[in-house]
């Protein structure tokens, strides 16, 4: 995808969130973080889309941790906007290989931010439409492909230079099959101990790896959209059609729990 098309995306997705937010009781649960009400969604987004508009202004200089004060309820709605629009603003005055502070090792310019958003924006928009109990609007299976790979290639993968990955053999296949692409993800032990903050890890983890369907204990087929929802915990597995080991499955939803709020 283009970095254009990442902006009208952010756009567009955040509007159709605010919006299906608008329609909604505040208190409404959201269906995939039912300890969030709407008005935490519309909070959340927009104090992510906030902070971001400050990380790209100040460029490439790392930013503050200061968080935006929550308005009432009944102006949440509202000030979601007005965070969409600063964040549009200040990638508009910057190109996208432009340097960036990022949290991920695979980020450091305005173009991970662009992507990073754009599909913030857009699962974000899928709890607010669900909150509302109004039909999903489906993108195209582009920007859906493209949602599966953001989420194995930022979320899910690339450790600190401080960690051991070891595989286990472990091996999951997963094919979009209205978008001619497919992910291999392996699994196994993520290991280390932090040096900044002395926390040692000893985890299950999973790392996205060159795409070698001979190599695969498992698979899952699906639309792009279907496997993007999967991915995020807003969809069912059910839809989806898997085969030989259906735990390897399982087990990278639950290693992503952490990465889809």
């Amino acid at each position: 995808m283009t970095h254009p098309q990442y902006t009208t995306v952010i756009a567009d997705e955040s509007h159709r969130c605010a919006d299906a937010l608008a329609g909604t009781s505040p208190a409404g649960q959201v269906p995939a973080c039912p300890e969030w009400t709407a008005a935490d969604l519309a909070y959340h987004l927009g104090e992510v889309q906030d902070f971001w508009s400050r990380v790209v202004a100040s460029a490439p200089a790392e930013p503050s941790d200061d968080a935006v004060p929550r308005p009432p309820d009944g102006e949440l709605v509202g000030f979601l906007r007005t965070r969409t629009s600063a964040l549009l603003d200040a990638l508009a005055v910057h190109e996208p290989g432009d340097a960036c502070w990022s949290w991920s090792p695979v980020g450091g310019d305005i173009a991970w931010v662009l992507r990073r958003q754009a599909h913030e924006a857009l699962i974000h928009r899928v709890d607010a439409e669900q909150t509302a109990g109004v039909p999903l609007t489906e993108p195209a299976a582009d920007l859906a492909a493209d949602g599966v790979a953001e989420m194995l290639e930022v979320m899910v993968s690339g450790l600190p230079g401080w960690a051991t990955f070891t595989p286990d053999g472990a091996r999951l296949r997963l094919l979009a099959t209205d978008a001619d692409r497919a992910w291999t993800v392996a699994l196994g032990r993520f290991t280390g101990t932090s040096p900044t903050s002395g926390t040692t890890y000893d985890e299950d983890c999973a790392e996205l790896v060159e795409d070698t369907p001979e190599g695969a204990t498992g698979e899952v087929r699906g639309t792009a959209w279907d496997l993007d929802l999967w991915l995020w915990g807003r969809g069912p597995a059910g839809v989806l059609a898997t085969s030989g080991d259906a735990g390897v499955a399982d087990r990278l939803r639950a290693i992503i729990v952490e990465s889809s709020q």
